[in-house]
């Protein structure tokens, strides 16, 4: 069985990288029908930090098609996207694809593969925040209404489908998330050296991402996330802000490095490679985000979040207290660090082997299928 997996985002280098890593393990096993994967990478995010050195740290196999969809609008990402994705499932004709998440690229390999009458796995289907101003809302709507086998993280994903009338190929296998959290949240520990890079004490510093349109297309919210930041950090707890690249194009943009330049305590480096993320993820105080996945691993590593959105997809971390939604109204963002919600834990994200049942379920259905094709010859 042949897959090609769709990816452009450095979250779904990580969730690529547990399903790949499951796949290798199915196929070492003797006896078992092997799985082909080959990894198309559209180039959505274009910084080295972001893609490329996923690929060596993740330890997933290198793309074997590269495409360069990561300038323009989303109307133009995508329509790019789609061009290059289609010659390619022309030529090649997998039995599946498979897609993540929710950016453009999931959308625009959920479509080409459609048209094409190709198979489509979702995962981290179901996904719901219900504010269709979000790119990524209409993308992962969209993508679940196109593809054949839906895999869930939450138990709310499984029943958001039902909703909307789709029960047919849906599983709830947990999160491929919590699997990465829990393998390379150990190897993070003697793999990365950023807390003395920076010079940064365990627990004595606060950890900020920021990259949605609705933060950064816009001054004024930007401006305000920024004067949060700044009264909260100070000498002996900073904050440290690796920057997406559309938040930085924002910032030259917007001039607000002016505002930035009175903030000391406010770091700004550049973005940093995943097991650096994880350990300052897993080190902070507590994590300003506006990153649906980001969200997640604060609550896997036990970290207090604030959210800089008004909804989230991830309910559940904000049902546990671990997560709160501040927007990104100054106030509020600081008002919600100051509150201490009780802090419980949830057992929806399954139990660290999501790849695996995923990759178990792809073969019992795809093995169902050509048995009921065989019937009817």
């Amino acid at each position: 069985m042949e897959i090609i997996t769709i990816i452009g985002a450095r979250p779904q280098c990580i969730k690529a990288a547990m399903v790949s890593r499951a796949i290798i393990n199915h196929n070492r096993s003797t006896g078992n029908t092997p799985i082909e994967e080959k990894i198309l990478h559209t180039g959505q995010h274009y910084d080295e930090n972001m893609n490329h050195v996923f690929f060596k740290q993740l330890n997933i196999p290198q793309p074997t098609w590269q495409l360069q969809c990561g300038q323009g609008s989303h109307a133009e990402m995508t329509a790019q996207m789609l061009v290059g994705i289609e010659k390619i499932l022309l030529e090649h004709r997998p039995a599946q694809v498979l897609v993540y998440g929710d950016t453009n690229s999931t959308l625009a390999g959920a479509l080409a593969a459609s048209k094409l009458h190709i198979p489509v796995i979702h995962v981290e289907a179901g996904l719901r925040s219900f504010n269709k101003q979000m790119p990524e809302e209409i993308n992962r709507i969209l993508t679940d209404h196109l593809s054949g086998h839906l895999f869930c993280p939450t138990f709310a994903a499984v029943q958001n489908l039902q909703n909307e009338g789709l029960r047919e190929g849906v599983f709830h296998v947990g999160d491929v998330m919590y699997d990465a959290a829990i393998t390379f949240g150990r190897i993070a520990g003697s793999a990365s050296s950023v807390l003395s890079a920076l010079q940064l004490t365990p627990k004595q510093f606060y950890l900020c991402t920021a990259h949605r349109a609705e933060n950064t297309d816009d001054p004024e919210p930007l401006t305000q996330i920024i004067r949060a930041l700044g009264e909260i950090a100070h000498s002996e707890c900073p904050v440290i802000w690796p920057l997406h690249p559309r938040t930085k194009k924002s910032l030259e943009k917007f001039r607000l490095h002016t505002l930035i330049a009175g903030l000391p305590a406010l770091r700004l480096i550049d973005p940093v490679d995943y097991l650096d993320m994880v350990m300052l993820e897993k080190q902070a105080v507590a994590i300003f985000t506006d990153s649906g996945g980001v969200q997640k691993e604060a609550y896997f590593h036990r970290t207090p979040c604030i959210t800089l959105r008004s909804e989230t997809e991830w309910v559940e971390t904000v049902a546990a207290g671990w997560n709160q939604l501040a927007g990104c109204r100054t106030e509020q963002i600081i008002r919600c660090l100051n509150n201490k919600p009780v802090q419980t834990d949830i057992p929806e994200y399954g139990d660290g082997n999501a790849a695996g049942k995923i990759v178990d379920i792809l073969l019992k259905t795809s093995t169902d299928v050509q048995k009921k094709s065989a019937d009817t010859l």
